[in-house]
Formats: structure tokens, C-alpha cells, sequence
């Protein structure tokens, strides 16, 4: 397989050769990190079979969040975690898509376009004729497309319902209405409009970009919670490509499928090696921004109080249990007491059990 790692080993030195000198930070340490994972620059452990004496080195990962080869194990313990705050409801999938004109500056941009969205939608919600009370929201931040065009927007997990101001009453919102969306988008706007003017009035932002409309969409979700989360967890860990949809690489171009919205269909596109990097870099975010954030019930200020109103809601709907899946759970170890995974198998003979040797320091920390 093709992998990311593998265009820039090809195509780096002459990209930064060129743009080294105005590239951020974010970036000369994505292409360093995704070079060097999981090889020898990293170190690692050395493993050895039992049986055939065969030898297995694994490498460390950069754990950078560009790398499209370090987010199993992240998506594992955050969906672990997140499970303990959704609330047995319906949910929303709200996207919010702004003019591209907006890419300028980053840092404050990225994390005012995320407040703005998230309290427009709690905004709206909380007025009666929608749904009355304040709902829970999970934003996450994306900027691509599926041939790794810059294309600005915000995934929200919206709950379906909200909290009463009283804290004691739970209003569920219409099976497949949450809000309206363009008031939606109006909002989201004049939102994000009023946060530049305060925050960033020396930057030039075309007057054209907000008489525009923007594009808001909706859809409900009637899938139980886990099935909301396996979802959204493509979401939140989702990098500008994967390396299973590289397809191609020679000296000067790279070679990537892509499925063409409007056909739903698998088709490939060709560009220059430099080109691949240049949108894939476009995509790496600033240093300390975070692309998922928690905004109204779900706010880390409510925390508790979201804990009291699923406790509730749990008692004044017990989920239905099947008697065959009981019984097979009565038979697996408790949540906080996995069982113990058995010692690695080894890939060479099938037979044998891989027994750690020794730890490998890091290649480039080594003395010449």
C-alpha cells in the first residue's frame, strides 16, 4: 500500500526547499512526524518468537494528528469516554459551510466559526416555538473535501431535545425537525460577522461574504447512541485523506480515488507530487487548536447537570433488553476488568508467542 509517509519521502526536500521559509510550524513538524513513524527514527521494542527464534521489530508512532496512522487507539478510548455523556435521545447532524474567503487566520478563525455555529444552534433551540430548552452540542471542525480542496465547515452532534431553564424538564424537539436553517445560516453570519469586527478588525474580509447566503444542513438521526458515536467518530479522527486512497505514486505525480458526490461513484485523480502536498499541508491545523469542542449541555461548566437529566432519562425510559443478549453478557468480564490479552502471535510461524527483547532508542538520538 501507498502511503502519505511515502509521497513525502519522494516529493519533501523539493517542496520545502521551495516554501520552507514561509511554511508554519504546523507544518515542517507534520511532514517530519508522518516521515518518521513508525520507523527506526523513532525506535521501538524488538520482539522475538519462541519457536522460531524470528524476529519482529515494531516501531514507535509520531502520534501526530495529521498522520493517518496514529488514531485506532485514540479513537478507542474517546468513544470509551464519550459514552458516560450521550443521552438516550435522537439526535441531529447539523453541517455549517462558509465562503472560502474566510480561510485567512487560522487560529482565531477556525475557534470563532465553531462558537458561532454552536451558539446559533442553541440560540434557535432554546426558543419555544422550536424546541424550548438548551440542547447538547458536539462541533467538530473539517476543511476538505475528497480531493483535498480547501472547503470550510462544522459537523455538530446536536441532542434531540433540550434541558427546561428550571433544570427539571426535558423537551424532546420534533422527530425530524430541529430548527430552521436558514435562520440558521443568517444567524451563524451575523454571529461570526460581530466576532471578526471585535477580535480581527485588521483583517480584510471581502463585503461580498456576508450578503452571500451560506450553506446550513440537517439530518436526524434515529440510531441509538452507539450507532450515533461510531459515526461521529469518523468525524472528530478523520484526516485530509487515508493512505488506502493513494492509488499511485511515481517520480513527479500522485495518483488518488475519490468518490464524486453528485454519481456516488469511485473515480481517480492525478496532480503533481508538490500539488498532493500543498493541499494536503493546507488541511494541517495550528498548534494547541482544537477541532472538537463542547457547547451547550454538554459544555464542561454542565457537566453534572447532563449527568442528572441522562439519569433521568434513563429511568423514564429503560432501554429494552433482549434475553439472548443477556445471557450472553452475563458470561463477559465487567467494563473495568477487561480480560487480559494473551501474548502476541508470531506473524512468521503462527505457532509461536513473541516475547520482548529489548527497547530500541531512537535513531536520530543516537550518537554517530
Amino acid at each position: 500500500m501507498i502511503e502519505v509517509a511515502d509521497v513525502f519521502r519522494r516529493f519533501a526536500d523539493e517542496y520545502l526547499s521551495a516554501h520552507s521559509a514561509s511554511m508554519p510550524p504546523s507544518h515542517l513538524r507534520a511532514i517530519a512526524d508522518i516521515q518518521a513513524c513508525r520507523t527506526e527514527a523513532l525506535g521501538g521494542h524488538l520482539w522475538r518468537c519462541d519457536q522460531c527464534a524470528a524476529e519482529v521489530f515494531a516501531w514507535h508512532s509520531c502520534k501526530n494528528r495529521s498522520c493517518p496512522k496514529c488514531h485506532t487507539d485514540q479513537i478507542e478510548r474517546w468513544l470509551e469516554a464519550r459514552r458516560a455523556d450521550m443521552l438516550p435521545v435522537p439526535y441531529f447532524h447539523v453541517v455549517v459551510t462558509v465562503p472560502k474567503e474566510l480561510r485567512a487566520n487560522q487560529r482565531d478563525g477556525y475557534a470563532m466559526l465553531m462558537k458561532a455555529a454552536a451558539e446559533a444552534i442553541v440560540e434557535l433551540a432554546h426558543d419555544q416555538c422550536h424546541v424550548g430548552g438548551t440542547v447538547g452540542i458536539l462541533a467538530v471542525l473539517h476543511t476538505w473535501t475528497q480531493q483535498l480542496h480547501y472547503h470550510l465547515h462544522v459537523h455538530c452532534l446536536v441532542t434531540g431535545g433540550g434541558i427546561a431553564d428550571d433544570g427539571k424538564h426535558w423537551y424532546p424537539a420534533r422527530k425530524s425537525f430541529l430548527v430552521p436553517m436558514k435562520a440558521l445560516a443568517k444567524l451563524v453570519r451575523g454571529k461570526l460577522r460581530a466576532a471578526f469586527e471585535k477580535r480581527r478588525p485588521d483583517l480584510s474580509i471581502p463585503a461580498a461574504v456576508w450578503s452571500k447566503p451560506w450553506v446550513t444542513q440537517c439530518t436526524p438521526w434515529a440510531e441509538g447512541e452507539q450507532g450515533v458515536l461510531d459515526y461521529l467518530a469518523r468525524y472528530v479522527f478523520r484526516i485530509a485523506i487515508t493512505n488506502a486512497r493513494i492509488v499511485g505514486l511515481d517520480d513527479r505525480t500522485v495518483t488518488i480515488r475519490h468518490k464524486e458526490r453528485r454519481s456516488n461513484q469511485w473515480q481517480t485523480s492525478r496532480m503533481a507530487g508538490e500539488e498532493f502536498m500543498r493541499r494536503f499541508l493546507q488541511h494541517v491545523l495550528p498548534k494547541g487548536l482544537h477541532k472538537v469542542r463542547y457547547f451547550g449541555l454538554w459544555h464542561p461548566s454542565r457537566r453534572e447537570q447532563a449527568t442528572r437529566v441522562r439519569q433521568v432519562l434513563l429511568l423514564d425510559r429503560p432501554p429494552a433488553i433482549n434475553q439472548a443478549e443477556s445471557l450472553e453478557d452475563a458470561d463477559r468480564p465487567p467494563a473495568d476488568h477487561p480480560r487480559p490479552e494473551g501474548p502476541r502471535v508470531c506473524p512468521r510461524c503462527g505457532t509461536g508467542h513473541l516475547l520482548q527483547i529489548r527497547r530500541l532508542a531512537p535513531k536520530w538520538a543516537q550518537a554517530p
